[in-house]
């Protein structure tokens, strides 16, 4: 069962913190009994509940986290906590038809890439309960980047699908915009402000705040869309390239919204054959926020990490 959001914000051209707790609210409940019934199973004949209480918007999570606390408690079952950004590489163990014991889709160790609209983020991945933080942006994050972009061009939210359908028609190279810190190989930390002023100033000039009375043509804009595109794929197929190299590792696991860009895909497909890795990326319909992601939840309770009832929610 799926409840997206998507229409609740686009009109404000990004998510709205406050309209994306009341839309948890409001179809959580709905969600988990359909999802049941879909099942065939009821709440009693769960083993454990699963939610994810970091990172994301504080609203949406404690609606999650306050749930899910209910729900162990009425069953007397015992409470687990997710990560989701861990959960983002766990779907590409999934999408390989493994989960727990079925060792055979084992996808670790790996070097892990998010990539989504709140989090640019690498990780070295020793095993499914073991991560470490290698580097993430440093200022927008690689989806805010591209649905900033696509509201200066005048494309709707979500920017991401918006941005490779205008880029489909235009020119990658029309424009040179800037790849952040792929010099410096000592840093696996991501930018994608300055890229994201590169285009304002593209389309503006410097100084200007109004966008209202700029008319671009549509070629100039996938133009433009092309070339944003280019960049900010460069940018993280690059780091992910220096990450690999690093550590030692050959294998790349990629998940989060923006790995569902088709030349992100592409490009970094060139890139492993290229530099000879190993590389899984999520399939589209597990690339965004979604709960069979939350499937990481099994490798907790294999090793029998719960949670009190007291848990909070961490939103950063």
């Amino acid at each position: 069962m799926v409840a997206s959001q998507d229409e609740f914000h686009r009109q404000f051209g990004g998510v709205v913190p406050e309209i994306a707790s009341r839309a948890h609210l409001e179809r959580i409940l709905p969600i988990i009994d359909a999802t049941l019934k879909q099942a065939g199973i009821s709440l009693d004949d769960l083993d454990a509940v699963s939610v994810a209480n970091r990172p994301g918007l504080a609203g949406a999570l404690l609606v999650g986290v306050a749930t899910a606390k209910a729900i162990c408690l009425a069953i007397n079952k015992p409470l687990i906590a997710v990560n989701h950004l861990q959960g983002h590489i766990y779907a590409c163990r999934v999408a390989l038809g493994g989960a727990g014991d079925n060792d055979s889709c084992d996808i670790f160790p790996c070097i892990g890439l998010i990539v989504s609209g709140g989090h640019t983020s690498l990780y070295r991945c020793a095993g499914p309960i073991d991560f470490e933080l290698l580097g993430s942006t440093i200022d927008d994050a690689a989806g805010e980047a591209f649905d900033k972009v696509a509201s200066m061009l005048g494309l709707p939210y979500p920017g991401g699908p918006a941005i490779q359908r205008a880029a489909a028609d235009g020119n990658p190279k029309a424009y040179r915009f800037p790849r952040a810190l792929l010099d410096d190989t000592e840093r696996l930390d991501f930018s994608f402000s300055g890229l994201k002023t590169a285009v304002r100033y593209k389309i503006a000039g410097p100084g200007r705040a109004d966008f209202s009375q700029i008319r671009l043509s549509q070629q100039e804009i996938a133009d433009i869309a092309a070339s944003f595109q280019e960049a900010a794929v460069d940018a993280l197929v690059g780091k992910a390239v220096q990450a690999l190299q690093a550590s030692g590792m050959s294998r790349l696991c990629i998940g989060g919204g923006v790995a569902a860009n088709a030349r992100f895909r592409e490009k970094m497909t060139q890139a492993a054959v290229l530099h000879g890795f190993q590389l899984h990326i999520a399939p589209l319909n597990l690339c965004t926020d979604n709960a069979v992601m939350g499937a990481i939840a099994i490798e907790r309770y294999r090793a029998g990490l719960f949670e009190p009832l007291d848990l909070d929610a961490f939103p950063t």
